[in-house]
């Protein structure tokens, strides 16, 4: 079992930055794959980022490669996802999500068992 809690969404200005944090507690914190997930005013809930459990493995959203870099530090039990050149359709509650490592990179909110509560970023034009 393992409770996140995501921090560091604000209003900010198209092209601007943001960096969003996910806390998780528990002693296991580096057994388990992380992923960064969105879901924009009337639309689905949608993959943005995943790392895995050791760091070593990343997968980006084709929408937000290049800008955005998701990272972790295990000793501090926390997750982090940083957005640069942010556009209005980045705008969305942003979520945290946690599943055990296994054998292959999960990007499918399903498969993803904890859930934070979410933070909320709104990029104006």
């Amino acid at each position: 079992q393992v409770h996140l809690v995501e921090s560091g969404g604000e209003l900010v200005q198209a092209g601007g930055s943001l960096r969003l944090s996910c806390a998780a507690s528990g002693r296991t914190f580096s057994r388990y794959d992380m992923g960064w997930f969105r879901r924009a005013p009337g639309k689905e809930r949608e993959f943005v980022a995943v790392i895995t459990w050791s760091g070593g493995t990343t997968r980006y959203a084709d929408s937000v490669k290049g800008r955005f870099t998701i990272s972790r530090d295990n000793a501090k039990n926390t997750v982090y996802l940083q957005m640069n050149s942010l556009k209005p359709e980045d705008t969305a509650l942003y979520y945290c999500a946690a599943r055990h490592s296994g054998v292959v990179v999960v990007t499918t909110l399903s498969m993803y068992p904890y859930w934070g509560q979410g933070t909320q970023v709104t990029v104006s034009s």
